[in-house]
């Protein structure tokens, strides 16, 4: 496929070539396999092909609208198709548009309403919608069988040479844009000339041809009316050359103007299950795979390193401490074994940590599993909100692990009271993420935009929180908190141990800083392109990374929160539990950071209301992070001090 061909040859060194073969493995393109009951539709020549609308959506406002929020020409009877919830989750309001296609069936030039004598007039407050839509930088998104529109764009890498040395390099651009400005005058896309490429099936004799539509490309042109003639059969006649003025939109008064269309069929040797690849290889994927091989060669260089020293650092330690014939000189030394009757005491606040773990469980279990899955191609664009959909339902689902854990930790903490810990598991982080996005959704609503999660899909989200997460957790934290609690090999003294005076270095905005460094690094190429993907309405493909990053990121946060555990314990500081969720969670943090970097270079947002709706969704993302990986970091220290504490002679 045309995206598999893509790999530089500077990566291919023999000392590399593990690997290569593994990413290569990973990142298998997805578009070739799809779930099954997602069938091809086969044509017949003359077949009606449907073209439906998506919605509208722009990069600087982040309010989709559906695709009839503004005047353009409507059918007969207007039929939205149903939708699951990452599709509603989405914004996608998927409806039939009056544009006639027929298969490998031409048209030059048609009337999509209004007849010849009496073109469409816009009223003074439809212009200016249509002004203000255009001057916000909106996109038209459309579909043909499932397969959304594209604008090719060529670009000329050679701008100096000679015209004939310059080398083409063609690109894709989602849905085609709504209009342009220029010089303060605003300008409609009027006039869409689609281009449809289908394959031809082979099929054994006296049988009739069978089509697919394999890519759907469109030119969008602004045509002023004076210049389309149009006749009494809806055809029209378009300008010759570049002599025509484009359809200008004057917000202050009524607009004259015709919506028109021609239909261009062209054969391809694309087969079916390859025709996700023209939207999959929009951008050059060269740094993509030399940044991620960087991350995993560097990553695991720092953790092997790290490995290496604390490992033989603690070999020494439990060595010096189990000398049986020096043990006044141990004792008499500062370390970790020192506060070996402290360090399992338990945190204040028991519920909430061990709740918050439990969330934590809960999200890594569903997002291991949703990445893996959408690596197997069982979640590729062509299900349409099927990733939002498994993700929402896997988190629901997976609320008897997170249960299960929270449950055995909390009873670990010599908690009691395992009902009210197990509603606070339930509701916790569920209740601060539909308070922050109902609050949101507010302002969507005010906005009209059909990003608003409808009130019914809002009480079916209601209904599967306490029908299904609540009961699940529940029954997850019963048995959880039934079982054996985890064996710690230590007694807790009854009096507490005095804490020495810390250095300013084991302060716990400076162990945030510090711990958030190596995990950030292995996956912030890969989260420029998830940003990329989240705000500038572009498709993200390449599971087989994420889950390669996922991984790494497991790993280094592991590795990471051992090694401050250790320090601490080394400092006399037994009060580990917090503090290690809270610092394995400081990649969040520079998360954080780069979502404004992101937002102040990447973005155009100006407005109120797309400035909070980022912001409101980043502090879901960095909330989300935060319990992910302070989870996986809590979870990693606590095995190394049950481990190290198991390994020396306690008297």
């Amino acid at each position: 496929m045309e995206g598999r061909d893509r790999l530089p040859q500077c990566l291919l060194p023999t000392d590399w070539l593990p690997w290569s073969l593994l990413l290569l493995f990973l990142t298998w393109d997805t578009s070739a396999f799809y779930v099954p009951g997602v069938a091809p539709i086969n044509f017949h020549q003359n077949d009606p092909v449907e073209i439906k609308a998506v919605k509208l959506t722009s990069s600087r406002t982040q309010l989709p609208y559906e695709y009839y929020s503004l005047p353009f020409c409507q059918p007969s009877t207007i039929t939205y198709k149903a939708e699951n919830l990452g599709e509603v989750l989405r914004g996608d309001r998927i409806v039939n548009t009056p544009f006639q296609v027929l298969m490998n069936s031409e048209k030059k030039c048609e009337v999509l309403c209004g007849k010849s004598n009496k073109p469409m007039t816009l009223s003074v407050e439809e212009s200016r919608l249509v002004a203000e839509r255009i001057s916000e930088d909106y996109y038209v998104h459309l579909i043909a069988d499932n397969l959304p529109v594209a604008t090719r764009l060529e670009l000329y890498s050679n701008r100096d040479g000679d015209d004939k040395k310059k080398e083409k390099d063609v690109q894709f651009e989602h849905g085609y844009r709504l209009g342009f400005t220029d010089v303060n005058k605003i300008y409609l896309h009027n006039h869409l000339s689609f281009i449809l490429y289908y394959h031809r099936e082979d099929l054994e004799e006296d049988q009739e041809h069978t089509y697919r539509v394999v890519r759907f490309e469109v030119i969008p042109q602004s045509i002023r009316l004076e210049d389309l003639k149009a006749d009494e059969k809806s055809s029209c006649t378009l300008p010759e050359g570049t002599n025509s003025s484009p359809q200008e939109i004057d917000p202050t008064k009524e607009n004259q103007l015709y919506f028109t269309y021609s239909v261009h069929w062209e054969e391809s040797d694309i087969k079916w299950a390859s025709r996700w690849d023209t939207y999959l290889t929009m951008s050059d994927v060269q740094i993509h795979w030399f940044s991620i091989i960087n991350s995993v060669v560097v990553v695991f260089f720092l953790s092997g390193i790290l490995s290496m020293i604390i490992i033989r650092t603690l070999r020494k330690d439990i060595a010096n401490y189990n000398k049986e014939d020096d043990i006044e000189d141990t004792m008499e030394e500062s370390g970790w074994k020192l506060v070996h009757g402290d360090v399992f005491r338990p945190p204040q606040y028991p519920m909430i940590l061990s709740s918050l773990l439990g969330s934590g469980i809960q999200l890594f279990c569903m997002i291991l599993i949703v990445i893996f899955v959408a690596m197997l191609g069982m979640l590729s664009p062509s299900s349409r909100g099927a990733l939002m959909t498994t993700a929402c339902f896997l988190f629901m689902f997976m609320g008897v692990f997170g249960g299960f854990s929270a449950g055995r930790l909390y009873r670990t903490l010599k908690g009691h009271r395992w009902k009210k810990g197990a509603f606070c598991t339930a509701t916790l982080y569920p209740g601060v993420v539909f308070g922050i996005c109902f609050i949101l959704n507010c302002f969507i609503w005010g906005k009209h935009s059909s990003g608003a999660v409808p009130f019914p899909t809002m009480v079916a989200l209601l209904c599967m929180w306490f029908g299904i997460s609540l009961p699940l957790v529940y029954l997850g934290y019963y048995f959880g908190f039934r079982k054996q609690p985890y064996d710690n090999p230590v007694r807790t003294n009854q009096i507490p141990r005095q804490i020495p005076e810390q250095r300013w270095y084991m302060n716990r905005f400076v162990g945030i800083l510090m711990a958030g460094i190596l995990p950030f690094g292995a996956m912030f190429i890969e989260l420029f392109f998830i940003f990329s993907a989240i705000w500038e309405n572009q498709f993200y493909y390449l599971f087989g990374f994420l889950f390669l990053v996922f991984i790494i990121l497991v790993v280094s946060c592991s590795q990471i929160s051992i090694v401050m555990v250790y320090f601490q314990l080394c400092a006399e500081d037994y009060r580990w539990w917090w503090r290690n969720f809270l610092v394995s969670g400081g990649s969040a943090f520079y998360v954080l950071v780069y979502a404004i970097f992101y937002f102040v270079n990447k973005l155009d947002i100006v407005e109120f209301i797309p400035s909070l709706l980022y912001f409101g969704y980043t502090a879901l993302m960095v909330l989300s992070f935060w319990l992910l990986t302070g989870t996986i970091g809590f979870y990693a220290a606590y095995m190394f001090v049950r481990k190290i504490y198991a390994a020396v002679k306690i008297d």
